[in-house]
């Protein structure tokens, strides 16, 4: 019974990982760089390439006003309305942006190590709205 347990208790563990991971932002604040040529966060921060990226956890998706969003973004919008950029959503998205939302046209092939998503993702979460 006890092996029961111990088995149950480690696949629910597995299972919730990613959910329980956290970043560290200073070192996420590096892995920015990266998104820097197309996308701002701060106090003066403006659209470019990308949309401002302040706010972005909890955010709803294609919601910075004053950016015109890809079709494929604004599709899924308008068939995602209860679509939330949560941790989950961006780890997924930074994975591979292309395969996430076909169609977007973000040109980055997105972020392969895990801890380096954790940590971009935990460093956004400075910049809330």
């Amino acid at each position: 019974m006890k092996r029961l347990v111990s088995v149950a208790a480690i696949a629910v563990l597995a299972m919730t990982g990613a959910a329980l991971a956290e970043g560290d932002a200073k070192k996420g604040e590096k892995v920015f760089k990266k998104c820097k040529a197309c996308h701002q966060v701060g106090e003066k921060a403006k659209n470019k390439v990308g949309p401002i990226l302040n706010g972005i956890v909890g955010r709803k998706i294609a919601s910075v006003e004053g950016f015109k969003y890809s079709k494929a973004f604004t599709e899924k919008a308008e068939a995602e309305a209860d679509f939330v950029w949560n941790a989950d959503n961006l780890h997924a998205y930074l994975t591979k942006p292309k395969k996430f939302i076909k169609g977007n046209k973000m040109a980055f092939a997105g972020l392969k190590k895990e801890k380096d998503r954790d940590n971009v993702i935990e460093y956004l979460k400075g910049f809330a709205e």
